[in-house]
């Protein structure tokens, strides 16, 4: 059985500290095999000069992977970053980030993904990320 984007958006409610939630995150699109989340324009999120801030993005691609690896597995357990990389590739400024997080394998005890994060308006590809989590549950 396929989560649902609410059933998502309440593991994010329900599961996240309230710094990731001021964000403003939603899931847009939901499958057994990918979740892709909104990261919306903020100035508050854009650091000098205008751009939005790295952090926000690497928070933006860890969340959606928590999402994306509960909706592989059926349901949330508890979990734990082991390790992320990223790559920022240009700017977003004054445009939401469509933020896609594609599970390789979830096994067990280990999960990995692949993120890629979009400038909605320009379409153009923001940055790149690879997570690994522990599964604790």
């Amino acid at each position: 059985m396929t989560m649902t984007t609410a059933e998502a958006d309440k593991i994010l409610t329900d599961n996240f500290a309230p710094w990731v939630l001021a964000l403003g995150l939603s899931v847009e699109a939901l499958g057994d095999d990918r979740a892709v989340l909104r990261l919306p324009w903020s100035e508050g999120l854009a650091r000098e000069g205008g751009a939005l801030s790295g952090q926000a993005l690497m928070a933006a691609a860890d969340t959606a992977t928590v999402i994306a690896v509960s909706a592989a597995r059926g349901a949330y357990g508890p979990m734990t970053t082991v390790q992320q990389s990223t790559s920022f590739q240009r700017p977003v400024t004054g445009s939401d980030v469509l933020i896609e997080s594609v599970p390789t394998k979830v096994g067990r005890r280990m999960a990995f993904a692949d993120i890629t994060m979009t400038d909605e308006r320009s379409g153009e590809l923001a940055a790149r990320a690879s997570t690994v989590y522990a599964l604790l549950g």
